[in-house]
């Protein structure tokens, strides 16, 4: 039986894939196979020796040690794409409020309790006050085309605007859901200075914190509106609070409030909402409970953060699974010690990812001695071995 703990409330839709007579689920579990979150910190934890994976029901892995992970061999999953869809929604959303005052002018009108019959004429003569822009024709500067990004700018242009986009990385699967009527730009000074919005849908990393600051700031156009749905720390707010201040920034809109930028005018600040719908936590814990599943049941690898993709059908004898450092002469210790044993390999898939390595290993035994996961497990640069038993 695997031990699933989840550190915060999972969506029952996912939790419902694991068979109660396979899994034991609770948030107090000693020694977990998994562990299974949304937004907790993990960062204080010690991590249990039995540990071999986390699963984060959503895209961002700021709140996983994952360095840590990667020198234990624990996995960490994601769920890219799962809530695309909720804050593309929320993106969109925050283009009509960087657009039209709605905001103070809803709240304006709450002001008017208690003038009666006054109220209709109060509210055609006050509403001068909060007349905003249309986005139709507007230019929008999507940085970043990754699931998100891509859903937003289709959205975008499907709404009239002209949509310019920016990602050096951009895959082939998303580069095939852009519309092709979204230009793409190569420098990210060429896409700014055109810019009448800007989307950020990238990461947050060392290349990426504080990316938008004074310098790209001072690229755009007077005026321009930023949106920022996707991580705090990726706009350097003493800059983004001088270029408002000047009248560079005629609006921010974020999902990431704090202090700081609580005290900056012509800031929106939203609570972290964009993910915040029914159907993203279910799609992300769908997600993510079934890459675990499969992981731990069958050791394949899907959507992981730290390790490669690595997917195998599975034969009817043991399996093996090693994790280690993406060094030479690595696979042929590996071999070598299931030669000495005289363990014969059935089927082998070796995959490498940001200098680590994992191996899924198939012999036509049922069992394995386990002076072999000791022998295997003390090759230098191992940092994980599993065997599964035969199905």
């Amino acid at each position: 039986m695997f031990k699933i703990q989840t550190l915060n409330a999972i969506d029952p839709k996912g939790l419902s894939l694991l068979a109660l007579s396979d899994y034991e689920i609770a948030s107090e579990i000693i020694r977990p196979d998994a562990i299974v979150l949304r937004s907790h910190s993990m960062h204080d934890m010690e991590l249990p020796s039995s540990l071999k994976a986390v699963a984060r029901a959503g895209a961002g892995v700021n709140n996983i040690p994952v360095d840590k992970c990667t020198e234990k061999g624990i996995v960490v999953f994601n769920t890219p794409g799962a809530n695309a869809n909720g804050v593309k929604e929320m993106v969109i959303a925050g283009l009509m409020l960087a657009s039209r005052d709605i905001i103070s002018g809803a709240i304006w009108v709450r002001s008017l309790n208690g003038e009666g019959s006054k109220i209709p004429a109060l509210v055609e003569k006050g509403k001068k006050n909060f007349i905003g822009q249309e986005i139709k024709g507007k230019t929008l500067a999507v940085v970043g085309l990754g699931a998100i990004g891509v859903l937003v700018a289709n959205a975008a242009k499907a709404l009239g605007m002209d949509v310019i986009g920016y990602d050096p990385y951009i895959s082939v699967d998303q580069a095939l859901k852009l519309s092709n009527r979204v230009n793409l730009v190569k420098g990210i000074d060429v896409l700014l200075s055109q810019a009448d919005y800007v989307t950020l849908n990238i990461p947050l990393n060392a290349e990426t914190k504080g990316y938008i600051n004074k310098d790209k700031l001072n690229m755009m156009k007077d005026n321009v509106r930023i949106l920022n749905f996707a991580r705090h720390g990726l706009v350097d707010l003493k800059d983004l609070k001088d270029a408002i201040d000047s009248g560079k920034v005629a609006k921010y809109i974020t999902d990431f409030p704090n202090e700081e930028v609580l005290k900056i005018d012509n800031v929106i600040a939203i609570p972290h909402l964009a993910a915040s719908t029914k159907e993203s936590e279910t799609n992300c814990a769908v997600m993510a409970i079934k890459q675990v599943k499969d992981f731990l049941e069958n050791g394949n690898i899907t959507n992981s953060v730290n390790f490669p993709t690595a997917i195998m059908e599975r034969h009817d004898g043991c399996r093996i699974l090693i994790a280690n450092k993406n060094v030479p002469n690595m696979v042929s210790q590996i071999s070598s010690i299931l030669a000495s044993e005289g363990i014969n390999i059935d089927s082998m898939l070796n995959r490498k990812y940001n200098g680590n390595a994992y191996n899924i290993i198939d012999i036509t035994r049922k069992t394995i001695d386990p002076s072999v996961i000791e022998k295997l497990n003390e090759i230098d640069g191992v940092s994980m071995v599993r065997i599964l038993p035969a199905k």
